[in-house]
């Protein structure tokens, strides 16, 4: 399995959700942009981390009361102590967008813990904190009633789903200000590379526009484009940013 070395990162950090989401597609992929999430806090650098997943099933009032995160046995809470630095919590909420899945306590002790990002197709409370924080949170929106009153952490590291997208513990986690992309872990390797030659071969066609340039083989490229492009970068392109900040 393809690991998230510091150049693969440092190569995903220059991409888009939409470049990503382009070389998954392009290799058969359609169901990877997890639906119905956005970021908290817009305007942090890329989220990039393999997935640490934790599976929510609805909440039982003898197990899930309050008070019931103290419990040692509690997944979630085990869950956010015991994942790598470095990883995305991704939470399989099933789409319940009217409770929490996770508040800014334990959004903060996952951002002191090293946590690359948060995941989750259900609700976040305290919002006013957790958008003050350096830590990539991607949900459906705010909900105040506590994590309890609704889910039961059943499962971690297990294949969850997250907006409709099957997420396999491993996979690699991509969000920007635009989506949040789930890429197979084994295909790491060649989706990074190959989106990261995308964006920049889409900076040259955007010059090309500014140019005045028709459409019509700009984009897609024909092989004048093409030719035109191979001169462009020679010629000095500036570089990509890595792991510029998302000012989508």
């Amino acid at each position: 399995m393809t690991v998230l070395t510091p150049a693969l990162h440092a190569m995903l950090s220059t991409c888009s959700a939409a470049s990503v989401s382009t070389q998954l597609v392009k290799r058969g992929f359609r169901n990877t942009a997890v639906r119905g999430v956005g970021p908290i806090n817009p305007g942090l650098p890329r989220m990039i981390g393999p997935a640490y997943t934790v599976r929510y099933i609805p909440a039982r009032e003898d197990l899930d009361a309050y008070g019931s995160g103290g419990d040692p046995s509690n997944k979630q809470r085990q869950a956010i102590e015991q994942m790598p630095a470095g990883a995305v919590m991704v939470l399989d909420c099933r789409r319940d967008a009217d409770v929490a899945g996770m508040g800014a306590i334990l959004c903060r002790r996952l951002q002191m813990r090293g946590a690359a990002g948060v995941v989750l197709d259900g609700g976040v409370r305290d919002t006013a904190q957790v958008r003050g924080f350096d830590l990539p949170v991607y949900c459906q929106g705010p909900a105040a009633p506590a994590n309890y009153v609704g889910h039961h952490a059943a499962d971690v590291q297990v294949p969850v789903s997250c907006g409709g997208v099957a997420v396999y513990p491993g996979d690699i986690v991509f969000g920007d200000g635009e989506a949040v992309i789930v890429i197979p872990a084994h295909m790491l390797d060649e989706v990074a590379t190959e989106a990261a030659e995308m964006e920049e071969r889409e900076r040259f066609l955007l010059t090309e526009i500014d140019d005045g340039r028709s459409i019509v083989g700009v984009y897609p490229p024909n092989a004048h484009t093409m030719e035109r492009f191979a001169a462009w970068r020679n010629g000095g392109a500036p570089a990509l940013t890595s792991d510029a900040t998302d000012l989508a």
